[in-house]
């Protein structure tokens, strides 16, 4: 009789468990149709994103990523609009029905003169060929990825949502997303998600910097450089007397201010006086209204140095960007599912690849522990400079989140060859894989819980104030669909 009441017991207990263990598998955030899909799917975004980390296309000339990005969303559901706000490459997909309505930002650009094999050695593929150096071949595919998981959970669960993917071309300089935004095109858009490849993983609290980027072209007279040169009018030494001023400027300037330059043409031979150069201009401050002053100055001295030179100068706006405005509770809950997702995790040859990257900057391999970590959500602080982005634009006109995953090794320089080498790897693949389990992680708490809207909302119209009226700094320019082309 003990014996029986024993196995009794027992199987009670085994029963028992068993029914808890379900209870928890049904409350498990990470046990959804979103996420089940994107653990089925590495093998499909591991191709794309090392298909387009292949075609590596600058901006505005990205035809075949596009492409492929359109094909993988319409194969799953998505309706597609492509050639948007004048910009061939863009293309707005939408999935589902009705309120909330999330966007997510797509970007698939590369970077002139970054080819890379995926080797953890400078080996670049095509000789000042282009290359995916701030990991915009994983970005798209991860922000794909994540739509369509969200479609899932939305198509499986009956559930009323719309989910839109805004392919945004030439982030890198041709601002992409402010012309899709002065278009109208994130209108009726409720919540926008972002992300960044990284070295680490965490939520973007920094506001960066807004950005007008100019070329500024001299003409002079041509004459020999050796028997007539009193004849000529040098158009590169109306350049460079602009860029000796502007270097002398930059001790008068706030020091969060940043101004870089490149000279595109500087004539073609040196016994020939050039009668055409140009210069290509970022100037960037943290506030619109110091850039608004800064960029007057600039131009202020390129115009001495025309008169100074006996040439004539004159601009074109390539693009121009807002710095970015941040939404705590959107961070908030981002951090809540970067947590859950957790880190990029290396196997054995991930790691010994990772390792050869960090020897070879001079970096203790102890730095790749930061790959699996994620990092604790900071306090947002006024930006004291950095990098620009044409999010920006988008969030002041949507409340946007933003975070990075650790697709680049950790100890690496942005826009450097290290990270074209890791993106284009299965690192990149399981990065992007964590970034897209944190979008739709996130649109599923959104979808759920629409209160999360008005209080993200809320903070937005605070922070922007009630007389904001967005007017783009690019004024009405048309995209300069031909920036990257070689003239």
């Amino acid at each position: 009789m003990m014996k029986i009441t024993v196995t009794v017991f027992c199987l009670m207990a085994v029963v028992c468990t068993s029914v808890n263990a379900q209870k928890k598998s049904k409350n498990d955030p990470l046990n959804n149709a979103a996420i089940a899909y994107l653990n089925n799917s590495f093998a499909t975004y591991d191709r794309l994103q090392k298909q387009i980390w292949n075609h590596a296309e600058l901006g505005f000339l990205e035809k075949q990523s596009s492409a492929a990005h359109q094909q993988h969303l319409r194969d799953n559901g998505f309706r597609v609009e492509a050639g948007l706000a004048g910009m061939p490459t863009s293309y707005v997909a939408t999935y589902g029905e009705g309120s909330p309505v999330i966007g997510i930002l797509a970007e698939f650009d590369a970077l002139p003169g970054l080819s890379q094999d995926t080797v953890p050695y400078r080996k670049p593929l095509v000789e000042g060929g282009s290359g995916h150096g701030c990991g915009h071949n994983v970005f798209g595919v991860a922000s794909m990825a994540g739509a369509v998981a969200v479609k899932q959970w939305l198509a499986e669960n009956n559930r009323r949502g719309t989910v839109k993917v805004f392919g945004t071309p030439a982030e890198e300089g041709g601002g992409g997303k402010v012309f899709m935004v002065r278009e109208g095109l994130f209108k009726g858009v409720d919540i926008v998600l972002d992300w960044h490849p990284g070295t680490g993983n965490a939520v973007s609290v920094n506001s960066g910097t807004a950005i007008m980027k100019y070329d500024y072209i001299f003409r002079g007279v041509a004459a020999h450089a050796a028997g007539s040169p009193d004849k000529g009018r040098s158009a590169l030494d109306g350049v460079e007397a602009l860029n000796f001023m502007v270097n002398l400027l930059r001790e008068h300037v706030p020091t969060s201010s940043r101004i870089h330059y490149v000279i595109a043409n500087g004539g073609e031979a040196p016994n020939v006086v050039p009668d055409y150069a140009k210069v290509s201009y970022y100037i960037r401050s943290p506030q619109r209204e110091i850039l608004k002053d800064l960029t007057e100055w600039v131009w202020q001295a390129a115009e001495a140095a025309a008169k100074g030179t006996q040439t004539t100068v004159s601009k074109e706006l390539i693009s121009g960007c807002y710095e970015l405005l941040g939404n705590r509770p959107l961070q908030k809950l981002v951090q809540q599912k970067l947590e859950l997702v957790g880190g990029v995790i290396y196997d054995e040859r991930e790691r010994a690849f990772a390792g050869e990257i960090v020897k070879g900057l001079n970096l203790n391999d102890t730095i790749l522990n930061g790959a699996a970590r994620i990092l604790p959500l900071r306090e947002e602080v006024p930006s004291q400079g950095g990098g620009s982005t044409d999010v920006g634009d988008v969030s002041w006109n949507v409340p946007t989140v933003s975070f990075t995953t650790a697709v680049f090794v950790p100890g690496s320089a942005g826009h450097s060859w290290q990270n074209v080498a890791s993106c284009g790897t299965t690192i990149g693949t399981k990065a992007l894989l964590n970034a897209a389990k944190v979008f739709a992680l996130t649109a599923i708490d959104i979808y759920s819980n629409p209160k999360l809207i008005v209080e993200a909302q809320s903070e937005f119209e605070k922070k922007r104030g009630a007389d904001f009226k967005y007017l783009p700094l690019l004024g009405d320019s048309p995209p300069r669909l031909d920036y990257r082309l070689k003239k």
